[in-house]
């Protein structure tokens, strides 16, 4: 079928073809299954099957992440369950309230490897293409045939491919050109598609910046992102997948080098004359920071073309930045200053490693003095559940992934994505604003 796109190439080897056309309809073996606390109802959805074991247990991931602590009966109720159906059916990869964040959880213990298919309860599950594995969300039916099965059905997508070239102007990050790309083309420009990105300035990028842009193609209406692996991304996963081999009681007795080999082997590769749906190419050097208004992610301008917008609530965190280096980023604007008085300033670490080492590191001290709340990690007030829902007519400044009205719990609060720097800077000035202004 001639020359083959990311895509094809991992939807072929998940369905065990040799080769696969664009529209194609295969039938996929993920090698991992994720879900979270919506495991209860993908659990009740599973039980109509009349089955009493999952097919395949191994390839089950569950954390607990969405509303962690349990802030209500209900909560705890569906927690309770899922801890039942863990030890019934002998789940090995699972991880409790306080560990953190799906996405950034099955990343730090390497659950899922370069040329892998994840397929997720969690539209954002498109994470994954940071460390080149096609990972597509879906729905919590198709999780529950999947436990049943082991298989889905699924439609190859077509590519797009978004070339970056040039170099990152200072204070300018992999969630500004996310927002820039997504308001330029639509939060449908990419809808179904699988989005590769190349480049110079993406490969410049650190490992954390990476993760930002596969896990925003969620809002880009894509099936699955893709970077290409390269000796960082084995690097960052040997060891941690080594380790986590050990605590199951496992044997590891290669050397890291042979355990980065293996990936490397195992790694997908777009073909250089891959068929493409339409090419897109930036440089960077042209980017500044970005925000996105509400209530739509592709309502997208300059932070300088919002100089007047009070804050009430400045938000870090979520799957899509709330890593350490989003954090040491925070911490560098507010040292020294003081949130605003009337704005509130709420930073979750998006795993307990985050957080370890935002410790530390002295970050967390460094935000605490400056008059930040820090909550448990998991993902929050993001999709509206408890720790920082706004008031009616309150607004809120996120590094998350959405701001559709609603979003994070109250339909009347108004909702601006930014990058981490921006939302500490919007903390500090108690408006939107350019870190610059900060910290010139």
């Amino acid at each position: 079928m001639g020359a083959q796109t990311f895509a094809q190439k991992a939807l072929a080897r998940a369905a065990g073809l040799p080769t696969v056309a664009v529209g194609q309809v295969v039938d996929a073996r993920p090698d991992v299954i994720l879900s979270h606390d919506n495991s209860a109802a993908i659990r009740r959805i599973w039980l109509e099957f009349g089955q009493a074991r999952v097919l395949d247990p191994a390839r089950l991931a569950i954390t607990l992440d969405h509303a962690v602590p349990a802030p209500t009966t209900r909560h705890a109720q569906n927690h309770a369950e899922i801890r039942d159906f863990v030890r019934e059916q002998g789940i090995r990869n699972f991880w409790e309230v306080g560990r953190g964040i799906c996405h950034q959880v099955l990343s730090e213990e390497a659950v899922v490897l370069p040329g892998q298919t994840i397929l997720g309860a969690d539209s954002h599950t498109t994470h994954f293409g940071w460390l080149g594995a096609f990972g597509a969300g879906i729905g919590r039916s198709e999780v529950a045939v999947l436990w049943a099965t082991g298989e889905l059905w699924l439609r190859v997508p077509e590519s797009l491919h978004i070339i970056v070239e040039g170099t990152w102007p200072l204070g300018v990050t992999a969630k500004d050109f996310a927002l820039r790309l997504i308001g330029d083309l639509g939060a449908d420009g990419g809808l179904y598609a699988s989005v590769e990105f190349s480049g110079p300035a993406i490969q410049a990028l650190s490992l954390e910046s990476r993760m930002v842009l596969p896990n925003m193609m969620a809002e880009f209406g894509a099936k699955t992102a893709y970077i290409a692996p390269d000796d960082a991304v084995f690097a960052y996963l040997a060891p941690r997948w080594a380790a986590r081999r050990r605590r199951l009681g496992e044997p590891v007795d290669e050397p890291l080098e042979e355990i980065m080999a293996t990936f490397a082997a195992g790694a997908l590769y777009p073909d250089p004359d891959a068929s493409y749906a339409a090419v897109h190419r930036y440089d960077a050097a042209r980017l500044e920071p970005y925000v996105a208004c509400p209530h739509a992610v592709d309502k997208v301008v300059p932070v300088s073309a919002l100089p007047h917008t009070p804050v009430q609530q400045a938000f870090l965190g979520t799957c899509t930045n709330g890593r350490l280096e989003d954090i040491a980023a925070a911490a560098q604007v507010v040292a020294g200053r003081r949130v605003a008085p009337g704005t509130r300033f709420l930073v979750i670490p998006a795993s307990s490693q985050v957080l370890h080492e935002a410790v530390r590191l002295g970050y967390v001290t460094t935000l605490l003095e400056a008059g930040a709340v820090i909550g448990v990690p998991g993902c929050g007030p993001c999709m509206g559940n408890h720790m920082g829902i706004p008031a009616p007519g309150e607004v809120t400044i996120s590094s998350a992934n959405r701001n559709f009205r609603g979003r994070m719990g109250t339909a009347d609060a108004e909702v601006y994505l930014a990058s981490p720097a921006v939302v500490a800077a919007s903390a500090v000035l108690g408006r939107i604003g350019d870190p610059r202004e900060v910290t010139g």
